[in-house]
């Protein structure tokens, strides 16, 4: 077995996805210069209202699609559901640094996604990170 039965879904998604970052990424400069420790590294994890699933999986590519080709401080915005309750949502946010985090709740695409997924948003967590290699990207 890949991974012991102890381990939650949601650690074995972390894992997973902690090795396609140290087995496919690339160590660099964040944007503009800034120096990879100052990214700000989040997972949220969001529960959704089962009825509203697709609404809210439109609402949320809308915002990711458009935060990742506006906003050169967005590194990384990557979404995933669990296989086994997809309405469980875990998402790895890396921004270059607090104040490309700050603009980016601002920009309006941002603020749209929000406004519409309130209702459709039963639990929310964020959870800030250090990253185990600072600057390391998904190719």
């Amino acid at each position: 077995m890949l991974f012991p039965k102890c381990l939650s879904g949601f650690q074995k998604m972390l894992t997973v996805l902690a090795g396609v970052l140290i087995m496919g990424g690339t160590v660099g400069k964040a944007a503009d210069g800034i120096p990879p420790e100052k990214n700000l590294v989040r997972l949220s994890k969001i529960r959704v209202d089962a009825e509203r699933l697709e609404e809210y999986k439109a609402f949320l590519r809308e915002e990711i699609t458009e935060s990742l080709r506006r906003e050169p401080g967005v590194l990384a915005l990557y979404a995933v559901s669990e296989k086994k309750d997809p309405t469980q949502f875990t998402i790895l946010e890396i921004y270059a640094d607090e104040a490309a985090y700050r603009s980016h709740l601002q920009t309006p695409h941002f603020k749209k996604y929000k406004e519409g997924t309130l209702d459709m948003v039963l639990e929310l967590e964020l959870i800030d990170t250090l990253p185990l290699i600072p600057g390391l990207k998904i190719r």
